[in-house]
């Protein structure tokens, strides 16, 4: 029984091996080191002549140099950067690799096995390997006087550093679901999702060059709902308020913290990208019908978004 056990352990182990060594053959290429006047970092190529990064890596710089794995390099441009989601487009001058293929972080389970690849501390193509420790945490971000919380956030336990920031994460199939952009502590690094309103985020960059939004005040985290109400409405989670800005069209709009969001804009939502993405500009000016539970009791508000300020 011993050694049936050992050989299994071999056996998984050289698995895992395999699945790293097979995502890291598929990402590398596509992952870049770029050198800016006010730093560096890593970015992702995902269309034909962009990248994708961070938007603390580029920081107010307008342009620098990527150098890919096989040692070829090209200027670029950056094409919009958004502080409060943490991303920056980039445009390359000459010849890059092809995109790297793209998945949907909203397909990740708690557990599955995830590789970084990036350039930490200037070393050219680091991969590391660990698992998706947790979904749906929060990342408070800042740009001048405005604040904002990314929502959905992937926190991994695979090693990242310095240098990492704008890195791809993939999943066992070498589809790009994150981009890293924090460490948040030791064995602990944290990765904006890549999913529907990042990608909407990232197609505004390129068409605008910015990001507009709407702002509403709310903090909040994934809740379940009482059977009753979920045999009701036929939904079982909801957003359970933790904080309410101070005067903000939440506040004035009367939730509160322990409220339970059931639907924004008529639209059921269970997860921060329910409100995250209805809050685009668009949404500047509009009411916008909010249902919660409080109390045992569902409740309806309307609360009309502002534009969010970054100055």
């Amino acid at each position: 029984m011993q050694r049936c056990n050992q050989a299994w352990a071999v056996v998984a182990v050289d698995e895992y091996s395999r699945t790293v060594i097979s995502v890291a053959k598929s990402v590398t290429p596509h992952v870049a080191s770029v050198r800016l006047d006010n730093g560096s970092g890593s970015a992702v190529v995902f269309e034909n002549g962009r990248l994708l990064t961070n938007a603390h890596v580029v920081s107010n710089a307008r342009r620098g140099t990527a150098t890919f794995s096989d040692g070829s390099d090209t200027s670029f441009e950056v094409v919009g950067s958004d502080p409060l989601s943490d991303l920056a487009v980039l445009s390359a001058r000459g010849d890059v690799p092809p995109p790297a293929t793209l998945g949907n972080a909203d397909e990740l389970e708690v557990g599955q096995l995830v590789v970084a690849v990036g350039n930490p501390l200037g070393l050219n193509g680091s991969v590391t390997a660990g698992v998706v420790s947790a979904l749906g945490r929060a990342l408070p971000v800042r740009q001048g006087k405005a604040a904002r919380v990314i929502e959905d956030v992937i926190q991994t336990d695979a090693a990242l550093n310095p240098g990492n920031s704008g890195g791809a994460l993939a999943d066992s199939s070498g589809r790009v679901v994150g981009i890293n952009t924090a460490v948040a502590g030791f064995g602990l690094g944290l990765a904006v999702p890549v999913n529907v309103t990042t990608m909407r985020i990232v197609q505004t960059l390129i068409s605008d060059g910015r990001v507009r939004r709407a702002f509403l005040g709310l903090v909040s985290m994934p809740a379940p709902l009482p059977d009753d109400v979920a045999a009701r409405t036929g939904q079982r989670a909801g957003l359970r308020v933790v904080e309410v800005v101070a005067g903000s069209p939440a506040h004035r709009a009367g939730l509160h913290a322990g409220d339970l969001v059931l639907t924004v804009g008529r639209k059921q939502v269970n997860d921060a990208q329910g409100i995250q993405k209805q809050l685009f500009a668009e949404a500047i000016g509009t009411e916008l019908p909010v249902t919660v539970l409080r109390g045992g009791a569902m409740v309806d508000v309307f609360a009309t978004p502002t534009e969010l300020s970054v100055r």
